[in-house]
């Protein structure tokens, strides 16, 4: 049986991952309007949640170098998956930000 902890810190993980998903996505849709201030304040709150998420994990990685017991979980499994993915997300939503940005800029310096 999974013990409390393993299941409390995989939840923290998705939840906060979750939040970073739904930021990124609005930070993509406003990236798509052409709204900058409004991808960077999103781009920034995924961000902190996405960091959020990755402390739960770095936490329960380092109670495990310390000898604490674990065990296998599929649920902490899935939550590193979900992790990782966001955060690779995130990373793309940002470089589509500076790319997007720069284009914007160079139309508008080519329509003067």
């Amino acid at each position: 049986m999974m013990s409390e902890k393993v299941v409390q810190s995989a939840m923290a993980i998705i939840l906060h991952a979750g939040d970073a998903r739904v930021a990124c996505k609005e930070a993509l849709d406003a990236i798509a309007e052409s709204d900058f201030v409004r991808a960077e304040e999103k781009l920034k709150e995924a961000q902190g949640k996405i960091t959020e998420a990755h402390k739960v994990q770095t936490d329960a990685i380092q109670g495990e170098t310390r000898g604490e017991e674990s065990e296998y979980s599929l649920l902490f499994a899935h939550a590193q998956d979900t992790l990782m993915t966001i955060y690779s997300e995130i990373n793309i939503a940002k470089q589509m930000f500076k790319i997007m940005k720069a284009f914007n800029a160079r139309l508008a310096a080519l329509e003067k």
